[in-house]
């Protein structure tokens, strides 16, 4: 057995390392968001309405930066210690709490929220204690995160206090304060780059583990109706979307634009190229919510505006974000073609849901094709550039 001693923290990304993975224990990690995640979904399932998406879309951007934030950590932090394990549990256990807070029964709870997002950021402030005293180098930069994230956890921590009224202001204000951080510490950040191989990877394990909620949907869409021929052939279209978005993010990644540093032409990309997963993530969270709600209906002869506008909508902002991805990633003239498919792919898929008298597998159908025509592009595109 592994002897797991303490020990301090170091910066990663400056080291003459081989290419870094994805540790055990960040994949251990990544499980708690997967529960959180499958319990956003199953709200917006619940709830189509304009409140219900935005009230997803504002959960969804808090559990993506949590986790974001903690990605950021380790790519430059992580030594695998005996404190930083847990600590690392310790984020988990609240992040459990965050998902059970979030569910449709009795245990929903904004002060469980927010006392266990508090909680979550005051545990990202103790590594980043850590890296402060042990890292020298990148001091000034960890002096910044300890006051912007500090200031954000308190207002966290105060909001589990406050009237329910005044709770959502409050937590607005410690996310934008969040945000702004890193943007305000930006030239540090730029003198202590990201990895290129390491970050690149967790981004794609996150849209991997949103993409496991397209099939999770499948089952229970298909565990809340009788079987029969309409409900299968939803799944199994649905299924094939959610291969499609996978082929079209997985054949186009690349990582190298995430270091921000002298090698990168366009301050502009490793920002959009990083933020914009956040809308490939919820588009893919939202996704699955409306596979369920597709595979639940097919057979019926009327699919609720709500849920044909999900779905359509959901894969036309997948296509948008893919499109900003490939933009941020490509050097100038580059995948002209690949960007072009994905700007026409928009309205094309839009499209399918002005076709009210289709029943949802012909809808998902519709939108399945949209997808394929996206590959055959790419793949032709592919070609072209190697004769």
């Amino acid at each position: 057995m592994k002897l797991i001693t303490v020990a301090p923290p170091r910066l990663r990304t400056l080291e003459d390392e081989s290419e870094r993975s994805a540790t055990w224990l960040e994949l251990f990690y990544d499980l708690a968001f997967v529960v959180a995640v499958a319990s956003l979904v199953e709200r917006l399932a619940h709830d189509v309405s304009a409140t219900g998406v935005a009230s997803f879309v504002g959960y969804f951007g808090l559990l993506w930066w949590l986790w974001a934030s903690h990605t950021y950590y380790a790519d430059r932090y992580d030594t695998d210690d005996l404190v930083y394990r847990l600590l690392a549990a310790a984020q988990m256990v609240a992040v459990v709490v965050l998902a059970a807070s979030l569910s449709l029964d009795e245990s929903a709870s904004t002060t469980a929220f927010a006392i266990a997002y508090a909680t979550s950021r005051i545990l990202l402030i103790a590594m980043y204690w850590r890296a402060y005293r042990h890292v020298a180098e990148t001091r000034d930069l960890v002096r910044g995160y300890l006051v912007g994230f500090g200031v954000a956890a308190s207002l966290w921590a105060i909001s589990a206090v406050v009237p329910e009224s005044a709770r959502f202001t409050l937590w607005a204000i410690a996310l934008a304060v969040d945000l702004a951080t890193p943007w305000v510490m930006r030239h540090e950040q730029a003198r202590v780059p990201l990895d290129v191989s390491h970050l690149p990877e967790r981004f794609g394990l996150f849209t991997i583990l949103v993409l496991g909620e397209s099939i999770a949907a499948v089952v229970v869409g298909l565990g809340h109706t009788s079987w029969g021929l309409s409900p299968t052939l939803a799944a199994a279209f649905g299924i094939g979307i959610a291969t499609a978005l996978w082929w079209l993010y997985f054949d186009n990644a690349r990582g190298s634009v995430v270091r921000r540093d002298a090698s990168v032409r366009k301050t502009w990309r490793p920002t959009v190229w990083i933020y914009t997963h956040f809308l490939l993530a919820a588009a893919l969270a939202g996704f699955g919510a409306a596979l369920e709600l597709a595979v639940e209906e097919a057979g019926h002869d009327v699919v609720e505006a709500g849920h044909r506008w999900l779905l359509v909508g959901s894969i036309a902002l997948a296509f948008a974000a893919l499109g900003l991805i490939q933009l941020a990633s490509s050097s100038d003239g580059e995948d002209r073609a690949i960007i072009l498919a994905r700007a026409i792919g928009i309205p094309l898929v839009l499209v399918v849901g002005l076709f009210t008298g289709l029943g949802s597998e012909w809808l998902v159908f519709g939108a399945l094709g949209i997808c394929v025509a996206e590959l055959v592009s790419d793949m032709a595109a592919s070609e072209s550039e190697v004769v």
